[in-house]
């Protein structure tokens, strides 16, 4: 059996770190949303139960994403990106988006809700890979290369933050400067964008008082304990409360109508109260090492002078990044309070169908290095 060969046979490590955070994600939910889920719905696995539905339909559309050829996905990454935008327009139309807690970002489909912005991170990657293929040229030497993707930002900006969905903003706003610095744009216009940027950020908290109201909260939440900082101080309770090895998994005390949104944005507090330091440090060193992995593909691709596979690997790794980074900072509060979810972990079925969606693309452009050797293999025997 050839190198080729075994590689193609042995079972991707990209693809069991993967798993093992769906199983955290499954053992952490079914934990934390127990008592939620028995007080509303009369049923303690009430949310575990369709946290694995999306996970057998992420699992669905993951095996069919793997199946379409990367070529494939760069044709329709134009296609994409309008489908995205449509998206995000029609989830602002009254009585077609639904308002929960104030904001408008989920659409309602057959009993289940779809949440836009997690389909535009993964078409915006996809497109913005595409585009620094064709314009590369022009995007490293002029501005006029950045005027599109510029244009394209904005437009995605200002329809996330009608919804409003400001930490979606962020991580696409953070995504592609990032995959344009790789690109190869000039600093002075990429850091001239993102001062722009940051600036029109603070700008928009200054003008939003309940969003001021984070800001404050997150510096000191002492300051209104049963307030705007009661969800930060008992996430802080639970941490401390979880000590080196935790308090035993279902035993947390904080998931039970303590601390809100237990089962959501806030269930790395509830995983680090029942197992511990060491059982956050765990999950940590798990995602750094499957984002490590994908930078690694990303790499790999670079060198082989594949762009597109490369600035694809670049983009979702920054974006499985950002958001585990985000949540977690959020969650212990080196970070305001911002509405992301824990890849693979957090209760949400559009981010977790989308996570599946993004794996599989990327086990795909792994499979295509595996594949390239063979051609050749079949090419020199043919000679």
């Amino acid at each position: 059996m050839t190198a080729v060969q075994h590689k193609a046979l042995s079972v991707s490590p990209l693809l069991l770190m993967a798993a093992a955070l769906i199983s955290v994600g499954l053992v952490a939910i079914a934990s934390a949303s127990i008592s939620l889920s028995e007080v509303r719905f009369g049923n303690e696995w009430h949310h575990a139960i369709r946290h694995m539905m999306y996970l057998g339909a992420g699992t669905v559309f993951g095996v069919i994403a793997y199946l379409v050829p990367i070529s494939a996905w760069r044709n329709l990454s134009p296609w994409l990106l309008l489908l995205a935008l449509a998206l995000l327009v029609l989830v602002l139309i009254p009585g077609v988006g639904r308002v929960v807690n104030g904001s408008q970002r989920w659409i309602p489909l057959a009993g289940f809700t779809f949440q836009p912005s997690e389909f535009a991170k993964f078409a915006l990657v996809l497109w913005l890979s595409g585009y620094m293929v064709r314009h590369g040229e022009e995007l490293r030497t002029v501005l006029r290369g950045l005027l599109k993707p510029i244009g394209v930002l904005v437009l995605f900006a200002m329809l996330l933050l009608a919804e409003p969905d400001f930490g979606a903003t962020v991580i696409i706003m953070g995504t592609a400067f990032g995959m344009l610095f790789m690109g190869g744009a000039r600093l002075i216009y990429v850091f001239g964008l993102v001062f722009t940027a940051l600036g029109g950020l603070a700008a928009m908290i200054l003008m939003a008082p309940y969003r001021m109201k984070r800001l404050m909260a997150y510096q000191d939440p002492w300051s209104d304990p049963f307030g705007s900082g009661f969800q930060l101080i008992q996430s802080l309770i639970a941490y401390g409360r979880g000590e080196w090895f935790g308090v035993g998994l279902g035993n947390s005390v904080q998931k039970l109508f303590y601390l809100p949104e237990a089962h959501t944005d806030f269930v790395f507090s509830i995983w680090a109260e029942e197992t511990g330091l060491v059982g956050a440090v765990a999950v940590i060193l798990l995602f750094a090492a499957f984002v490590g992995r994908i930078v690694y593909l990303g790499y790999q691709f670079a060198t082989e002078k594949r762009e597109f596979e490369a600035y694809c690997c670049f983009g979702f790794a920054l974006i499985f990044a950002g958001q585990a980074f985000v949540n977690m900072g959020v969650s212990s509060g080196l970070l305001p309070t911002k509405g992301l979810t824990l890849p693979f972990i957090s209760y949400g079925g559009s981010s977790l169908l989308m996570s599946c969606i993004t794996v599989a693309v990327l086990l795909r452009l792994e499979r295509s290095r595996l594949v390239q050797p063979k051609k050749r293999q079949a090419r020199r025997r043919s000679q």
